[in-house]
């Protein structure tokens, strides 16, 4: 592994002539008519401006455009799906290296394993697998890319069975700062290995991930909508410790959306639900509705059985591209009924219908790595919550935002200062030491040998 020094370059316009001729894919600049789709990433409150976007067609693309960052002093950003609710997969002024257009999967089925380069999100993941009745633990969202959702750590509907998605991490290949393809596993490059399995965007562009598969076809998927009551979350968090591991469920705080299964007086209305994956047994789902109908009321309800894709669609509907969204996150030993007290109030003020509150649980297969193990620190946590407006009026942005931080104010006191890194915005760049807790110090080290000169800080950033 070369050894890198920091660079003093003050970015400049730079001449893209070089990186035009290093590139086989596109190099777009201000000037291109291209420019203004190929900036735009899904959040629209991050409407940058930067001095070039890459769309590399390989992995050679990818090294090329790190060079050239590194060599000129730009910025540097790195998308895969464009999810990032912080916006780090844009930059103003810099160059961003977009994998989009790798999208590249190679499914090994006698070996449960897949391939699948870093510009992939997880419908094109699922949809590769589920042909040989594998999958892994992956997003809610179906456009969400693999490589934001595996590197902060991963929670979705198969978590409780069969761990975060950086546990089903087998190895990768990355682009360092200094231009070079590392691969890593546990036999090559193993604290590189170690530090991407939640440690964030911060040591290289990561081209393509190896996953370890697990046998899931079809599951019992779909949402089960309550009254706003605190004591359907009390429910629930029983639900969640007496559950085998194959029952997966999300708790969530919304407005009712227009959905047919629900009936129209709640449309709008604030209201719970309870969103489910049972991978388990067929025979075993009229159990699996019992113990939903008993969680309180029901509203409305469309569970049924469904190919395991299809459940990762659930919230596409709600949340397209080109909205606003400012989200929050937070860890916690337990759902207190402090904290539920707080979601019930802030529940009824929600402001618009696609903002929500989720919580998801993160035990089972979760806690059985240590919390040492991975960079993924928050091993004792037992619950995820994310929260947050996402509005389509950029009017809106100042009333949506304090909504949101007097929420986060509001539960401090009844969770973690840990959060989820994947949950935050940018704003909470004073959270990550508290989110890597005893791991901070080992990434700090990491981060030093394969990027001092902090190329890749455009994160929720680990400081060489």
């Amino acid at each position: 592994m070369t050894t890198l020094t920091a660079s003093a370059t003050t970015p400049t316009a730079p001449d893209l002539e070089p990186l035009r001729v290093a590139v086989h894919g596109d190099v777009i600049d201000p000037s291109d008519p291209r420019y203004d789709e190929a900036r735009r990433v899904y959040n629209a409150l991050h409407d940058k401006r930067p001095a070039v976007v890459v769309r590399a067609a390989d992995a050679a693309d990818a090294m090329a455009a790190v060079s050239f960052a590194r060599d000129t002093g730009l910025p540097l950003s790195v998308r895969g799906g464009s999810h990032s609710a912080a916006g780090y997969g844009t930059c103003d002024d810099g160059l961003v290296l977009d994998l989009g257009r790798m999208r590249g999967i190679r499914v090994d089925a006698e070996r449960r394993t897949a391939r699948a380069e870093g510009g992939c999100t997880w419908r094109d993941f699922n949809h590769a697998t589920h042909a040989f009745g594998l999958a892994t633990t992956g997003g809610v969202v179906s456009s969400t890319g693999i490589g934001g959702l595996t590197l902060g750590g991963g929670m979705g509907h198969l978590s409780r069975r069969y761990g975060l998605t950086c546990d089903n991490l087998l190895g990768a290949d990355v682009v360092t700062a200094d231009g070079t393809l590392v691969r890593c596993d546990a036999d090559h490059e193993p604290d590189l290995f170690w530090a991407l399995r939640g440690g964030g965007g911060n040591f290289g562009a990561v081209v393509s991930f190896l996953y370890r598969l697990h046998p899931v076809t079809t599951v019992l998927g779909g949402p089960t909508f309550y009254p706003l009551d605190g004591d359907v979350p009390r429910r629930w968090r029983e639900l969640v410790a007496d559950s085998p591991e194959e029952f997966n469920t999300l708790f969530a705080v919304l407005l009712g959306p227009p959905v047919p299964f629900l009936p129209e007086r709640w449309h709008g209305r604030p209201v719970c639900a309870v969103i489910t994956c049972w991978s388990g047994p067929e025979d075993q789902d009229g159990t699996i509705r019992d113990r939903l109908t008993a969680l309180g009321p029901v509203l409305g309800q469309y569970v049924a059985r469904m190919p395991y894709p299809v459940v990762n669609t659930l919230f596409d509907a709600d949340l397209p591209p080109g909205l606003y969204h400012f989200w929050k996150g937070n860890f916690s030993r337990d759902l207190s009924d402090g904290a539920i007290d707080v979601h019930m109030s802030f529940g009824e003020s929600l402001p618009s219908l696609q903002s929500d509150t989720i919580v998801f649980p993160v035990d089972g297969a979760c806690h059985r790595t240590g919390p040492t193990d991975t960079a993924f620190a928050c091993r004792d946590a037992s619950f995820s919550t994310a929260f947050g407006p996402s509005f389509a009026d950029p009017a809106d942005t100042e009333r949506n935002v304090a909504w949101c931080r007097a929420y986060d104010a509001a539960l401090r006191p009844h969770t973690d200062e840990a959060g989820y890194v994947n949950f935050l915005s940018d704003d909470d760049q004073g959270r990550v030491r508290a989110n890597y807790r005893q791991n901070h110090e080992r990434l700090v080290e990491t981060k030093r040998r394969y990027d001092p000169g902090n190329l890749f800080r455009i994160n929720h950033n680990i400081t060489p």
